[in-house]
């Protein structure tokens, strides 16, 4: 779209309001919302706004930044506030000089598009984001007792968030998502919505207005819907499996008849670069001190660096549709990661087994949870980083995932999982006072 048409579809629609939105270095969206009087000016990329009060934005001396919004990426919220419409438009940041900003996530992904663009290639992922639903009480506290005791794939005589994965889904394709599917996971008041696959960069947009949208509505009906990765000891956390393939010629160049799998050589050059940097990967596609206590044995999440068909041990599986369909399922990353930098890792190691023709280990085809560590062994499967000091230290050493972050946002991005490590580690945690105050 074009400013005018822009501006056209927002009178037409009587928006009122538009949010300028982004996602900060730790994953979180922020916005600024303009009036209606500020839309022009908005289409044009001349709102700023204070870097300097987000984390690893800038310094206070040269704290302006600019909103640049992607006219393409205009959504149109179906809820009607106060007798009017809000808009969303997602933007990159720039200096006030008019140059990309090295520390925007948007503009770090678009550079690794970029350079597999220049190899011929065009990234496109699916996303399959999960989340919990919990109570709140009279005072608007949330209550840590889940909404519902349905399992994966339960009716809506046991699943309460039925309806309100409806309404979610119903706000989503207004605004032009594609849904695909939409269930009960595991965990009690645990869900998933699923929405079409779609170019890297359209795909973290709609990761980030998705969590949004679910936030939102889950607060309208008086319910709190969280993406922490593990909100509850002892049932399945929430993961968010990244589907990827790379397109060439407007062909699946993951997939090749005439192979093994119906696999190419090209797709399993990308899962060897995967499998190479998953333990820096991991940094970055499982963020949080809490991402580490999903990634245990016997809740399907991956803790071991291998891949596989249907097996669900491993880090990679390959769905079983080929042809267009060809993909692999990178199932280690949870919602809480940043979407952009994320898929820019990803998509960064599988570029360099493709350059450096790499080869994956041998296939896994048993249950690796159920291996020994001779077995392991024997096997040559290593395990992911066990917590979040160890993945960070893991993403300091490697360079390749240091370029795709770029410099600037490796640095920030580390210091801040440092901070964020070393504060959890001071804690006297509950757990320790349960096991120990009595007894010594």
């Amino acid at each position: 779209m074009v400013r005018e048409e822009v501006l056209q579809k927002l009178k037409s629609e009587n928006v009122k309001y538009l949010r300028l939105q982004f996602v900060d270095l730790l994953g979180v969206s922020k916005n600024v919302e303009v009036p209606e009087n500020q839309f022009t000016k908005a289409l044009d990329g001349e709102i700023m706004f204070d870097g300097s009060s987000i984390y690893g934005f800038s310094r206070i001396e040269e704290s302006d930044m600019l909103l640049k919004p992607d006219l393409g990426s205009l959504k149109i919220f179906p809820w009607i506030e106060n007798g009017h419409k809000t808009a969303s438009l997602i933007c990159d940041i720039y200096t006030t000089e008019n140059q990309p900003y090295k520390g925007c996530p948007r503009l770090a992904l678009k550079r690794i598009v970029k350079e597999a663009k220049d190899l011929g290639f065009d990234m496109y992922v699916g996303p399959e984001p999960e989340f919990y639903i919990f109570k709140k009480d009279s005072s608007g506290n949330i209550i840590m007792d889940n909404h519902d005791n349905a399992g994966y794939f339960d009716l809506s005589t046991l699943d309460n968030g039925d309806f309100l994965r409806k309404e979610i889904t119903i706000a989503l394709q207004e605004m032009g998502f594609e849904i695909e599917a939409s269930h009960h996971e595991c965990g009690p008041g645990q869900h998933e919505i699923d929405f079409k696959y779609d170019d890297a960069i359209k795909t973290a947009d709609n990761i980030a207005l998705f969590t949004f949208v679910v936030r939102k509505i889950a607060k309208d009906n008086g319910l709190h819907a969280t993406f922490m990765p593990k909100p509850v000891h002892g049932i399945a956390g929430s993961g968010m499996h990244l589907n990827q393939s790379l397109f060439k010629n407007g062909k699946n160049a993951f997939f090749d008849d005439k192979k093994e799998y119906q696999l190419s050589e090209l797709a399993k050059n990308y899962i060897a670069g995967i499998l190479r940097h998953a333990k820096g990967i991991t940094a970055v596609t499982n963020p949080l001190v809490n991402s580490y206590k999903r990634l245990l044995p016997g809740f399907e999440a991956p803790i071991n660096i291998a891949w596989s068909l249907k097996n669900r041990s491993p880090l990679i599986r390959i769905p079983g549709k080929r042809g267009e369909s060809t993909r692999i399922e990178l199932r280690v990353p949870d919602p809480a990661a940043n979407p952009y930098l994320a898929i820019a890792v990803s998509l960064k190691a599988g570029l360099e087994g493709i350059k450096q023709n790499l080869t994956p280990p041998e296939m896994v085809k048993g249950n690796i949870f159920e291996m020994s560590d001779s077995e392991k062994e024997k096997h040559k499967i290593e395990q992911l980083p066990s917590n979040l000091f160890e993945a960070i230290s893991e993403l300091k050493k490697d360079d390749i995932l240091k370029d795709a972050l770029g410099s600037h946002i490796f640095k920030h991005y580390c210091n801040a999982k440092l901070m964020e490590w070393n504060e959890y580690s001071s804690k006297v945690h509950q757990w320790e006072l349960d096991c120990y105050i009595n007894h010594y």
